[in-house]
């Protein structure tokens, strides 16, 4: 399989970024409601938090390069072609996605700045983007909690959308990013 897309399907590159991704936000909503199982203060619950934090942060250089790749290349063709109606909630799926895994990471990283907090990044200490306020931190958590949450269902219709191509109407929506699938 070539590495870059092509008019039939993606490539490895973009096929491995995209369940690379799935399971690093899996792993980062894991992280952050299984710290709910520990005490406030534990050192389980703020080494959960500090994974969520180093997975988030992974998104958001992924992310980077994933749309890198995504430019290099045309995007592959759904066969049959959907009616146009669904092509604008498909492309708004996917702006929110793209959206979430730039603007999420980038908010956390604003929470720990606003808190005054250490910014670990896999033993590294990442320098904070503005300073210490803890109502901008407070502001800034309830977004991005909100959007968190926001985040389940949009990632559950995307997924969903999927499988409906897949089993329902019969295209290859979801062929185009399956590895190890023949052209």
């Amino acid at each position: 399989m070539a590495w870059r897309n092509s008019t039939d399907r993606y490539g490895s590159l973009s096929i491995g970024l995209h369940w690379l991704m799935l399971l690093l936000l899996a792993a980062v909503y894991a992280c952050i409601e299984l710290r709910e199982f520990y005490p406030r203060g534990s050192d389980p619950r703020n080494a959960l938090k500090a994974w969520h934090f180093m997975l988030g942060l992974s998104v958001l250089i992924l992310v980077v390069i994933r749309i890198i790749a995504r430019l290099l290349g045309p995007t592959p063709e759904i066969k049959p072609q959907p009616p146009r109606w669904q092509l604008l909630p498909a492309h708004a799926v996917h702006l929110f996605l793209y959206a979430l895994m730039i603007g999420m990471p980038i908010a956390g990283w604003l929470i720990l700045s606003a808190e005054g907090a250490r910014i670990p990044f896999f033993g590294l200490e990442l320098p904070a983007l503005i300073g210490a306020d803890k109502d901008l931190a407070h502001d800034i958590e309830d977004w991005h909690k909100l959007f968190g949450t926001i985040g389940y269902y949009v990632i559950g219709v995307h997924a969903a959308a999927a499988l409906i191509h897949h089993y329902f109407m019969r295209d290859n929506t979801l062929l185009r990013m399956l590895p190890g699938r023949r052209r």
